[in-house]
C-alpha cells in the first residue's frame, strides 16, 4: 500500500482504528501535495503524518494553505559518550511486578506529545496508547528498561539500540508521587552508562518545545539541541470534537 511519498502504518492504524499513513520526506511542493493527496484519497487514508522540514519556507506555506494542522514542534537532543561512570543505584533493569505501577505511570505522564493536541484522537485513547507503548518496551520493543526504585517502581526510562553505535532514548517519566527527588536525571544518567556498556558514543533524545522540563532534564545531563522540527496531521474526513 506504500507509495514512493506516502508510507501506510499498519500498527498506528490498528490501534486507533481507522487508516493512518505518513508522509516521507519533510519538503512539500505543489507536484508532491497533489500526489500525496491522490494516494491519501485512494487508500481512504484518514490521519496523515507530516514531519516538516522547519528550513524550507514554502513547505511551511503550502501545509499550513492545505489542511494541514500544527500539533509538534519536535526536538532532537544529542549527546557524545565515552564512558558511562557509575550507575545510579536507585536505577535497576524492569521487573515483571514492576508493570502494574509503570502502565499507570504512562497513562498521565505524556500529555505533550501531539496525539493529546490533535481533537481526532480521544484522550482515553491516547492514554492506551502510552500504557500500551510502556508494555511493548517491556516485551521487547526496547533493548532495555530501567526502573528508578523508591521502595516502588517510580519511573521509568527507555533504551534503543541504532546503528553505527548510536543509541536512543525512548521514553521518559517519573510518577507524580515522586517528583523533585532528582530520579530523572538518575534515569537518564543510567541510560547513559547502559549504552556506553553497548559500544554506544552517541545518544539521541526526542522532546516536544512544550514540554520545557524534559528539555531543561536533557541539558542538565549533557545533551544539546541537534534539530528542530515541525509536526503536522492533516486530516480527511471530519472528527468529532472531543
Amino acid at each position: 500500500m506504500d507509495s514512493g511519498i506516502c508510507r501506510y502504518l499498519d500498527w498506528d492504524s490498528r490501534f486507533f482504528g481507522f487508516p493512518i499513513a505518513q508522509m516521507s520526506g519533510g519538503r512539500l511542493d505543489q507536484l508532491t501535495l497533489d500526489s500525496v493527496t491522490a494516494w491519501c484519497c485512494s487508500q481512504r487514508i484518514r490521519c496523515l503524518y507530516f514531519i516538516a522540514d522547519t528550513n524550507d519556507a514554502a513547505t511551511i506555506e503550502i501545509a499550513e494553505h492545505n489542511s494541514f494542522h500544527l500539533v509538534d514542534v519536535r526536538l532532537t537532543l544529542a549527546r557524545k559518550i565515552k564512558s558511562g561512570g557509575i550507575a545510579p543505584p536507585r536505577i535497576r533493569p524492569w521487573q515483571e511486578s514492576d508493570l502494574p505501577a509503570l502502565a499507570a505511570i504512562a497513562r498521565i505522564s505524556h500529555r505533550d506529545t501531539r496525539f493529546y493536541f490533535d481533537r481526532g484522537f480521544a484522550n482515553d485513547r491516547c492514554n492506551d496508547l502510552y500504557e500500551t507503548w510502556i508494555r511493548n518496551s517491556c516485551a521487547g520493543y526496547a533493548d532495555a528498561v530501567l526502573v528508578a526504585d523508591a521502595g516502588q517502581a517510580a519511573g521509568y526510562i527507555t533504551c534503543h539500540l541504532d546503528s553505527n553505535s548510536q543509541g536512543r532514548i525512548g521514553m521518559v517519566a517519573i510518577g507524580s508521587s515522586f517528583q523533585g527527588q532528582h530520579l530523572g536525571s538518575e534515569l537518564v544518567h543510567a541510560a547513559l552508562h547502559w549504552f556506553a556498556s553497548h559500544g554506544v558514543s552517541r545518544v539521541n533524545v526526542v522532546t516536544q518545545c512544550r514540554n520545557v522540563a524534559a528539555q531543561c532534564l536533557y541539558q542538565a545531563c549533557g545533551f544539546r539541541t541537534a534539530l528542530t522540527q515541525v509536526v503536522y496531521h492533516r486530516w480527511f474526513e471530519s472528527t468529532a470534537s472531543r
